[in-house]
């Protein structure tokens, strides 16, 4: 790879100083499968040990690097090891299971890092003891802890949609909204659910470390949306053909920076790089917004007439421009759309431009789902579950990674202010189709694969 020059780290000194650029997250995956024992507290003690003793520099190598190099490095964060596969042996109960969430937090708190994903089960084509377990205790579990994240995979386009499992997750979101409702149920932006999810992702709620990856490796998530913003802001009324080039010049530059902290982060602890995953992941902080971009693309509002298409540009030349300057780009990379974590997409709420049902489209070209959207606490579980259907027959279909990250807000209603702190910021509880769904999610089994999986 060509050597980085002076014009490039002043145009990089630039994006970092005005245009929000930063290392989103560094995120250590660490593979906990030799922790295995029959004895609970065995494998609490040896999870928490493995743990500890992995990413104990994290925090501090992560802040070094971002201090040397100029660069912010937001979060710094731990995947694991699906636990459902890591506690199958000793866990007998959910409540065994909501154990090893606690082992995982003390790890998490001793270490400093945010967060700690991996309390998961991969359950697209059917649900072990332990899987079933394991989602049973997901309430209890993100409500009783601060940092633990979980995942579920609930489809994939080699094994269809896991009905069983998509009506036992509504219920279960529905639970920890309870659980949380003090706190505008926020755990439930701990938990997301997916088709297709990829072993390297290094964005929270939806990481976990693959069991095809090695012991231990390094995955940087970088953002942009300000500098891509700012970058299609010079190209007012151009052609097609230069808005794509603008952004994936962009993607480009955005992507090196990302590289040269990846690749310094796996030098000092080390630890094998990865992937870099290059998603354009908003915040609530002003100039940080996906919708921004689409407003400078022409659109009024997030939403309108034209959004799903203009979103598609910008994914696919996000993705484009960070294969041309990393060898290894992976994850997640392409574009977010939470609702609550861009300022953007709350204007957009709240002008009635944007609803759940072009959500829904826009997410068939983006690089999730349905992300971190308020909708009213008396939801039922089966309309969740049925939000989940769709979601997952999108990805399942499109061959692509798609997820549910909704948080029904316990006590509040259509038009009422979510708060969840933080980068998960805060938005307007969104309407959701009052139709009943629940004859249909609850015929149990399993969706089948679509006809083109059969590519052997």
């Amino acid at each position: 790879m060509p050597r980085i020059g002076l014009n490039e780290v002043m145009e990089t000194n630039e994006m970092i100083e005005r245009e929000h650029l930063d290392v989103r997250t560094i995120t250590l995956g660490i593979n906990l499968m030799d922790c295995c024992d029959s004895n609970l507290g065995r494998l609490k003690t040896n999870v928490k040990k493995k743990v500890v003793s992995k990413g104990r520099d994290l925090v501090s190598v992560g802040d070094q690097i971002g201090m040397e190099f100029g660069i912010p490095i937001v979060n710094k964060r731990v995947s694991v090891t699906p636990i459902a596969m890591v506690g199958a042996s000793a866990c007998r109960t959910p409540a065994d299971f909501v154990e090893l969430a606690v082992a995982l937090d003390e790890a998490a708190e001793e270490i400093g890092v945010n967060f700690i994903g991996g309390y998961s089960a991969l359950v697209m084509k059917g649900a072990g003891r332990a899987d079933a377990l394991l989602m049973d205790s997901i309430p209890e579990a993100l409500s009783s802890t601060e940092r633990v994240c979980s995942s579920v995979g609930l489809a994939s386009t080699k094994a269809g949609i896991n009905m069983d499992a998509v009506l036992s997750m509504g219920r279960k979101i529905t639970e920890l909204s309870e659980l949380t409702g003090d706190r505008d149920s926020v755990g439930c932006a701990k938990l997301v659910v997916f088709c297709n999810p990829p072993d390297d992702n290094p964005f929270m709620a939806g990481a976990f470390h693959g069991v095809t990856e090695a012991d231990s490796v390094i995955n940087v998530g970088v953002s942009g949306p300000g500098v891509v913003k700012t970058a299609v802001s010079k190209v007012p009324g151009e052609s097609f053909e230069v808005l794509c080039e603008t952004i994936k010049k962009t993607a480009f530059k955005v992507t090196r920076a990302g590289q040269l902290v990846a690749k310094e982060a796996s030098r000092r602890l080390g630890v094998p790089f990865g992937i870099l995953d290059l998603s354009l992941a908003p915040t609530p902080a002003v100039g940080d917004s996906i919708a921004d971009i689409l407003k400078e693309m022409g659109l009024e509002h997030a939403g309108a007439p034209g959004s799903t298409a203009a979103l598609a540009i910008l994914n696919d030349q996000v993705k484009k421009g960070g294969v041309m300057a990393s060898s290894y780009v992976g994850g997640l990379s392409g574009a977010f759309i939470p609702v609550s974590e861009d300022r953007g997409m709350v204007a957009a709420v709240e002008a009635g431009a944007l609803t759940l049902e072009k959500l829904e489209a826009m997410t068939s070209v983006c690089s999730v789902g349905l992300d971190m959207i308020a909708i009213p606490g008396d939801t039922s579980p089966e309309t969740i579950s049925g939000i989940i259907a769709d979601e997952m027959a999108i990805g399942m279909v499109n061959n692509k990674t798609t997820a549910v990250r909704v948080v029904p807000v316990h006590g509040k209603g259509v038009g009422d202010m979510a708060e969840f702190g933080g980068l998960l910021g805060g938005s307007p509880v969104m309407a959701v189709n009052a139709f009943d769904c629940g004859g249909f999610v609850r015929r149990g089994g399993r969706i089948p694969a679509p006809i083109h999986s059969f590519r052997n």
